[in-house]
């Protein structure tokens, strides 16, 4: 099992392409195993497409940290990207990993980013998490984490990808960890820092793709557009919170676009 920078990897491909190489971030409680079939499927189309799978801190094969935050993160992953030699990457992130993948194409050099099924306005979210507070903390969090799960309609994916997300052994220090952006600061103060990571992106022309499983509420769709006119959204249906499991191969074909 290769690792860049302290951050376990798998990597596909062998760089005879000449697309850009892919950097693919997972989502919260989950590993790089996920992207296994959309790589499977990449292969299918471009075999010499180099992409790097990584666990993110805390998750799979890396180290835990002290503190998750995006802004310690990102730096950690921009280590990992540059020992593995990738130059200016198309970064892929699900859930969690879209929030990360956008923050590090806001602060360093990529070629394109790609939002998969995380979207950026979180106040709602990160109140709902506030009332819960005290069942995250205590030993009632795991089934908050059930009702979380039950809300990413997994029962949309082939049984193969559902069992992989069923695998996943969430912890609670990594919960929140992650989570505590979210739960100590204000909603205003959370959407003007994905508002300025929007801007940073738009003024260097970055490409940015989001993927997600279902049509977007009209009002974030015209906060996003409003943020990054050249979003190109793309609906992968009847996928629910995984388009890239639900739909390997519609995924990988959207991947091997952009090159």
């Amino acid at each position: 099992m290769p690792s860049f920078a302290a951050l376990a990897a798998d990597s596909y491909g062998n760089a005879s392409s000449t697309a850009a190489p892919l950097v693919l971030l997972h989502g919260l409680t989950f590993d790089r195993s996920h992207w296994a079939p959309a790589m499977a499927e990449l292969a299918k189309l471009d075999p010499g497409r180099r992409a790097v799978a990584f666990d993110l801190p805390g998750h799979g094969d890396s180290p835990r940290r002290d503190s998750y935050s995006l802004a310690e993160v990102a730096p950690l992953l921009h280590d990992a990207i540059t020992e593995a030699g990738l130059t200016e990457p198309i970064v892929v992130g699900h859930s969690l990993g879209g929030a990360l993948a956008t923050y590090y194409a806001a602060n360093y050099p990529v070629h394109a980013a790609i939002n998969v099924d995380q979207p950026l306005r979180v106040g709602g979210f990160a109140a709902l998490l506030r009332g819960n507070e005290s069942r995250l903390r205590g030993p009632e969090w795991t089934d908050f984490w059930a009702t979380m799960l039950g809300g990413m309609h997994i029962d949309l994916l082939p049984p193969t990808a559902r069992e992989l997300v069923e695998s996943a052994q969430p912890r609670q220090d990594q919960l929140l960890g992650y989570w505590h952006e979210l739960l100590v600061t204000p909603a205003d103060e959370l959407d003007q820092l994905r508002e300025n990571e929007l801007a940073a992106i738009g003024a260097g022309a970055t490409p940015y793709h989001y993927v997600t499983g279902a049509a977007p509420d009209p009002s974030y769709q015209d906060w996003l557009t409003a943020q990054l006119p050249e979003v190109q959204i793309t609906v992968l249906p009847d996928t629910g919170h995984f388009p890239h499991l639900g739909k390997p191969a519609e995924f990988a074909r959207l991947l091997n676009s952009v090159r």
